[in-house]
């Protein structure tokens, strides 16, 4: 038995918007490091710990991405009324968001 297609119209609108939202948070966060190692190569000594929070506000925001991706999923899923996908997608935020906790967690009790 075949898997049952999405109906025309709704698998590639949710590509396009997860398309734009990569293209778009990957040219954002290039941006922010970008600006951040424009500190550091000016050597302006007073702005060498802003530049360094600036590259990581960068670097988060790579991190961050594939978490933005599943939760843009999941409301796409919920307003399609797709609730198993919707279902599945929660649980990898779920997932995603004990990982993040226990990795904050473990090291400061080890």
């Amino acid at each position: 038995m075949s898997p049952s297609l999405p109906p025309p119209g709704r698998a590639p609108r949710l590509e396009r918007l997860l398309a734009k939202q990569l293209r778009y948070g990957t040219w954002l966060a290039s941006a922010i490091i970008a600006c951040g190692m424009l500190l550091v190569m000016l050597h302006w000594p007073s702005a060498a710990p802003s530049a360094t929070r600036v590259i990581m506000a960068g670097i988060g925001l790579f991190i961050l991405l594939p978490v933005s991706r599943v939760i843009l999923m999941l409301a796409v899923f919920l307003h399609q009324r797709e609730y198993v996908f919707g279902a599945i997608a929660a649980t990898v935020l779920a997932i995603l968001c004990l990982g993040v906790l226990l990795g904050l967690y473990l090291p400061s009790h080890l």
